[in-house]
């Protein structure tokens, strides 16, 4: 029977026959007829009649509506469609809606403008000290007496616990080893004395598993006379031929008549004669070291595709070896004479000439800057961002060293080394320490971040250079400056050269000049009491070990609340931690002949910190007069003397020892970088401000 619907019937009529048929009280044939007959052109009219009183009334539907029992589970689409289109269950939805939307409008432009306002996050390399592996003397796992891949692999933990992220890996490429890994034979093979390269494999995955980051030696040069290319140069094959540089020169009853008056580092003639090619060619370093030939582009794309065989790898960064005699005069000019009146036939030694032909020659910074596009290959892929640092005694010629920074538009390294406190043995005072300090600070370009270099495989350890007594305080030293610090295996301990008898030397410079020779502070790690101060179980060490390793180690350093390990680790953990003495303004604030004191500090921070160091004699001095505004009391958060943590100290009388170190914080609303009497000597790197009620850091302050 077909189901009459009259124009007389309401929407509460409707709903009422739509819940009969869902509670099965009509037939299959009755819900047919209901279906068919309420096809639109049956009810077309009923429809019209039912909007325009849903138009005028809206409420009184929605109570009709809510007579019932609502919207119940099951309900026919028709009947969830004239519920849902109810003004009463629509408007919710709609606002709703439109809540949500502006909700995530403002989210997006909070994102957009926290990152418009936000400054560069500081890099890996930025973050953390670099730590400087002489693998021959860190730690041997296979008992040769020498230092190995896998053994660095074992310490790993090590680096962790003392908040390293960041280690350096002097060279472990093939080699004979006549300078010590710097002759290299092959540039992608590791030397078998070190592991393979599958032990390398393994020791990058454990860096990486670790949270650190591996920077590789990179030594573009020269190469070993071993290597292949040489042998293919000498023999004149191909574009081989002139892979390095080669001159006419004559040879007679043994004795070379050079080009010029070129000297090696190393001592005597830079040139060697070859018999094969029946020619000279010129090395800066040892005879077995021949320079490359960077004129020659072949070699350009050979050192290029060396850095990309390492960074498929994963390797981070590199630090580029010798970089500044990579090309020489094309004219081959004699270099000038230091002392003119000396016999030009008796001249061997390098330092006698000045190096105007063979160093830093138009067209380095050219080679340096395609290297860094090799890296920017490598540094798309979020936090694997690929870094360069470069090596150049400069000798005073700062100017010359801060190119390596590049300019605004071109960029080459993140940083060329600062040596100069290397030299802070020659005035060892708090003026002297201030003198070196602010003269890098000073000559640097704007916006580039700062290094510290105090001790390398190349130089006299910090505890034999200056003493022990000051060992710490330079750890306090390079732990608070602005940038990054670079800290050479084993200074974190104190360690001390070893003596290495005239018949004993190994470093083929000391074997030339004894006085300087560099095995005493390449000697191996001390890890323990045990025998070899834990570093190998072999019956003779490639180098000895210190008399002193049974009280200067990792082991017994640990246990000792005052060594000066645990003064290291706690200085790697604060400057993290804090970030004025990560990021903020440095200001000198004091110097004179014992201390030198400066103020780290950041824009919107009311915590400050203030550094204190002896480097000469006991004294006391009153910063309270001197720096405006400086509170009374100062709270020391750390010390080279570990008794005095957590001390009040008073500004007005700071009392420090020789050698003693202090970082104090004091809280202050007025910084001493706004302060018209410090403006020169104050000095950011990449500024920024703390935001103290969102707790972000924000630029253009």
């Amino acid at each position: 029977m077909a189901l009459m619907v009259s124009p007389e019937m309401d929407q509460t009529d409707l709903i009422k026959i739509d819940r009969k048929e869902v509670e099965g009280n009509i037939s299959q044939a009755f819900e047919e007829d209901v279906d068919q007959e309420r096809s639109p052109s049956n009810l077309s009219e009923p429809i019209d009649v039912i909007e325009q009183t849903e138009e005028r009334n809206y409420a009184v539907n929605c109570d009709k509506i809510n007579q019932f029992s609502g919207p119940y589970a099951g309900m026919p689409k028709e009947v969830l469609l004239e519920y849902s289109s109810q003004i009463c269950y629509r408007l919710p939805r709609e606002i709703l809606f439109w809540l949500i939307i502006a909700a995530t409008l403002v989210l997006v432009a909070c994102t957009i403008s926290i990152i418009a306002i936000s400054p560069k996050c500081l890099d890996w390399w930025q973050a953390s000290p670099i730590y400087q592996i002489y693998p021959r003397s860190f730690k041997d796992s296979d008992g040769n007496g020498v230092g190995d891949l896998n053994g660095i692999k074992e310490k790993m933990d090590y680096f962790v616990g003392l908040n390293i992220k960041a280690i350096w890996i002097s060279p472990v490429y093939k080699s004979p080893m006549k300078d010590f890994g710097y002759d290299v034979e092959d540039f992608e093979d590791i030397d078998p004395i070190f592991g393979t390269m599958e032990e390398f494999d393994s020791l990058l995955k454990t860096v990486h598993d670790k949270g650190l980051k591996l920077i590789m030696d990179f030594i573009p040069n020269h190469t070993s006379n071993k290597h292949r290319w040489f042998q293919l140069s000498r023999n004149r094959t191909g574009k081989y031929t002139d892979y390095y540089i080669w001159v006419n020169c004559k040879s007679e009853l043994n004795k070379t008549t050079s080009p010029n008056n070129w000297v090696s580092l190393f001592g005597y003639s830079a040139w060697q004669y070859d018999e094969v090619r029946g020619q000279c060619y010129l090395h800066q370093f040892l005879k077995e070291q021949p320079d490359l030939n960077y004129r020659n582009t072949d070699v350009q794309e050979e050192m290029k595709n060396v850095l990309r065989f390492w960074l498929k790898k994963g390797v981070d960064g590199f630090r580029v070896d010798a970089v500044k005699y990579l090309l020489e005069a094309e004219s081959l000019r004699n270099e000038p004479q230091v002392n003119l009146t000396q016999d030009p036939s008796n001249i061997t030694s390098y330092n006698e000439l000045y190096h105007d032909y063979t160093t830093t020659q138009v067209g380095i910074h050219d080679i340096v800057r395609s290297w860094r596009h090799v890296l920017n290959e490598f540094s798309t892929e979020p936090g694997r961002y690929r870094f360069i640092m470069t090596e150049s005694y400069d000798n005073g010629e700062l100017y010359k060293t801060m190119m390596y920074y590049g300019t605004p538009l071109q960029q080459e390294a993140d940083f060329p080394f600062n040596f100069y406190l290397i030299d802070l043995d020659k005035d060892m005072s708090g003026n002297g320490i201030f003198k070196i300090v602010d003269y890098w600070m000073h000559n640097m370009p704007e916006g580039k971040w700062p290094n510290w270099v105090v001790g390398n495989h190349d130089n006299s350890r910090v505890a034999s250079r200056i003493g022990v007594l000051y060992t710490d305080v330079v750890n306090m030293l390079l732990m608070t400056l602005p940038g990054t610090p670079t800290t050479y295996y084993g200074e974190e301990l104190g360690m001390e050269n070893i003596h290495v008898p005239e018949d004993e030397i190994q470093d083929p410079f000391g074997k030339f000049d004894p006085t300087q020779n560099r095995d005493p502070q390449r000697s191996p790690m001390q890890w323990d009491t045990s025998a070899n101060a834990g570093f190998s179980t072999a019956n003779k060490t490639w180098l000895s070990i210190h008399s002193n390793y049974m009280t200067v180690n990792v082991e017994v350093e640990k246990k000792e609340q005052n060594s000066s390990l645990n003064l290291y680790r706690e200085l790697s953990f604060l400057r993290q931690k804090e970030l004025p003495i990560h990021r903020g303004w440095m200001c000198y604030i004091w110097n004179d002949t014992d201390v030198f004191a400066y103020v780290r500090e950041l824009d919107g921070l009311d915590s400050a910190f203030l550094i204190v160091l002896n480097f000469g004699k006991a004294s006391v001095i009153n910063l309270a007069s001197k720096v405006p505004y400086l509170p009374k009391e100062a709270n020391a958060r750390l010390g080279t003397d570990s008794n005095k943590k957590g001390n009040k100290v008073q500004t007005a009388s700071i009392v420090t020892s020789a050698g003693e170190g202090l970082v104090l914080e004091y809280r202050t609303h007025n910084p001493v970088h706004n302060m018209v009497e410090f403006k020169d000597k104050c000095y950011i790197s990449q500024k920024a401000c703390y935001l103290s009620s969102l707790g972000l850091l924000y630029k253009n302050c």
